[in-house]
């Protein structure tokens, strides 16, 4: 596993929103997408936060509307992140470490990259994706 790369299974491109964007907005798109999470970026595309369907569960636990508050309400600003060159057992580290079932992929310059799931983890370890697949992705 350590020669294939987060950058070879990660989802890319991912879906972003800004921090002023209406939760009920953002949790529509999730919707639409398909996806527990969009991560947060400003407008050079910078990572700023993750908001997940887990946060939306906080708004529900406040007896919130989604309507009254923003993604920068319910976001979580201290992401962990990887990059295209970390090994994929790095990746799948943090996400045990941490917790999570996300992690957004970036670089320095470009900002927000990919994403990379415990579901695509998976699917590479299920045999989905191939190693020869993962590689070429590189």
């Amino acid at each position: 596993m350590d020669d294939i790369l987060v950058g070879s299974l990660m989802t890319s491109p991912v879906t972003t929103v800004s921090a002023a964007t209406p939760a009920k907005d953002a949790a529509v798109l999730m919707l639409e997408e398909g996806i527990s999470s969009a991560v947060v970026v400003d407008a050079d595309n910078h990572l700023e936060g993750i908001l997940t369907s887990t946060d939306f569960v906080a708004i529900a636990a406040a007896d919130a509307s989604a309507d009254a508050f923003s993604v920068a309400d319910y976001m979580t600003t201290d992401v962990v992140t990887t990059t295209v060159h970390e090994s994929i057992e790095g990746g799948a580290d943090l996400l045990i470490d941490h917790g999570i079932h996300h992690v957004p992929v970036v670089d320095d310059s470009e900002g927000v990259v990919g994403m990379v799931t415990t579901t695509d983890l998976t699917a590479y370890l299920s045999g989905r994706v191939d190693a020869e697949t993962a590689r070429a992705w590189t």
